[in-house]
């Protein structure tokens, strides 16, 4: 081992005792040597006793950061497969001027959402998401002429919850008048339990008098079944 090297090993076997990591010790001497090759060197060195709390600290970081990282992978491929989607079906949109289309869309959606004639009498549809109370409504003004005047509401709510609040919501999403929303009482089973999600609006139920609307959507399905 030449001088160098000697001086070299030296220094490293210091800052190693000093607590320093192998790649601080590499950094700071400005050498290049395998990690292996620095180990073996202060294989007898004794460390700090606070080493062990450095070492944690450096791993939860590095696992933090690889998590940021991977978040943001997923993001982005995220994105990715939700606008190669839209770009796939993008067509569809223009089918949708089809106003049999539009009523084969609303039945399937009553079908699965909506009160059934043997339980109930005329239209009847409940549903926490938005999105589906908004193409409820929207396809039955587009098929049958329904506009919001004619819905009467009433939301089933959680203790927690200030109906007034939630009627006001539902109200201005749909323009359904405040008159139409009839009062209600949250939910027994949730008292004492605090709502977990923050955009959790309750169960906007609409109804509304149409029961031969209702036995219409009702058989479409079945009619599209035979035909497949």
């Amino acid at each position: 081992m030449n001088k160098h090297s000697f001086d070299v090993k030296t220094a490293a076997l210091k800052l190693r005792s000093e607590g320093k990591t192998y790649n601080e010790i590499k950094q700071i001497l400005g050498i290049n040597l395998p990690k292996s090759t620095l180990s073996y060197w202060c294989k007898h060195v004794d460390l700090p006793t606070w080493y062990e709390d450095k070492v944690k600290q450096f791993n939860n970081q590095n696992i933090t950061k690889a998590q940021k990282m991977a978040w943001y992978v997923h993001k982005r491929n995220r994105e990715k497969f939700s606008d190669d989607l839209i770009r796939k079906n993008s067509h569809l949109n223009k089918k949708a001027k089809d106003t049999d289309v539009l009523k084969m869309l609303l039945a399937f959606l009553y079908l699965g959402e909506g009160g059934k004639w043997h339980s109930h009498r005329g239209l009847y549809l409940g549903s926490s998401d938005p999105l589906i109370i908004k193409i409820y409504m929207h396809l039955l003004s587009l098929c049958y002429g329904i506009k919001p005047l004619r819905f009467k509401v009433y939301i089933c709510h959680r203790a927690d919850q200030n109906l007034k609040d939630l009627q006001k919501y539902w109200s201005q999403l749909t323009s359904i008048p405040l008159k139409n929303f009839y009062p209600s009482k949250p939910d027994p089973r949730t008292i004492g339990k605090p709502t977990k999600r923050k955009d959790y609006k309750g169960v906007c139920t609409l109804t509304c008098s149409g029961t031969h609307i209702q036995l219409e959507l009702e058989s479409i399905p079945g009619l599209i079944l035979k035909g497949l």
